[in-house]
């Protein structure tokens, strides 16, 4: 597996410089900031990261403030309460994005963390608590537990919340490729847990958070 020193160098280059590349880099949340976000809005956030799925992003949060409004705050117990006929009349609802699969699922989705929430003393926490070595395991029990919640859209979701995961881009996938961790987009058992072993010894060569390698690696691929 190469080294990360060249691919940082190929980075830089396309970013302009080694300042710029560094401007560009997200920045993961802290365990104690992921673990105090309250469960109204890690629900929020996994609704919009749904419904962005397939959309202009732009598209979707221009009209969250509505979604909000129909969803009571994304409570998760007024949303679990919620009665099939609150739910099919969401389906006329123009301020909304009406896709009937996803409104749904948001309904799943409050039933689902509260059950989680209540093992872990909140969502937050067990996003918080859940280790980065392991964010694939992460990813997997997001897409068991949550409707919605497949593909891309749980490190997505994680991504959203603060939470430091990487994202298996195309870009990342071409990096990952070059670097010979796979030989395609990883999806058989042993080529991601190549790709997390990949992602744990760079983040120990370097010292940077998952998202940061993530980043680092698409622009030195784009």
């Amino acid at each position: 597996m190469t080294r990360f020193a060249p691919i940082l160098k190929r980075a830089q280059r396309r970013a302009g410089g080694a300042e710029a590349l560094e401007a560009e880099l997200p920045r993961p949340k802290s365990g104690a900031e992921i673990a105090a976000l309250s469960d109204d809005r890690c629900l929020s956030l996994m609704s919009r990261r749904a419904f962005r799925a397939g959309l202009r992003h732009a598209l979707v949060d221009a009209r969250w403030p509505a979604f909000e409004d129909v969803f009571f705050g994304f409570e998760p117990r007024r949303v679990r309460a919620m009665s099939d006929e609150d739910l099919e009349r969401l389906v006329s609802e123009r301020r909304i994005i009406r896709h009937w699969g996803k409104i749904k699922a948001v309904r799943n989705n409050a039933a689902a963390m509260i059950e989680v929430s209540e093992s872990h003393d909140g969502f937050g926490a067990y996003l918080a608590e859940w280790p980065t070595a392991d964010i694939m395991g992460l990813w997997r029990d997001l897409g068991r537990r949550f409707s919605q919640m497949g593909g891309n859209s749980a490190p997505s979701f994680l991504r959203m919340a603060g939470k430091d995961t990487f994202l298996l881009t195309d870009d990342v996938v071409r990096a990952l490729i070059g670097a010979g961790v796979v030989e395609r987009r990883p999806s058989a058992k042993d080529e991601r847990a190549a790709t997390q072993r990949a992602f744990n010894d760079w983040a120990a060569e370097t010292g940077r958070a998952l998202c940061q390698i993530s980043k680092i690696l698409a622009l030195s691929a784009g």
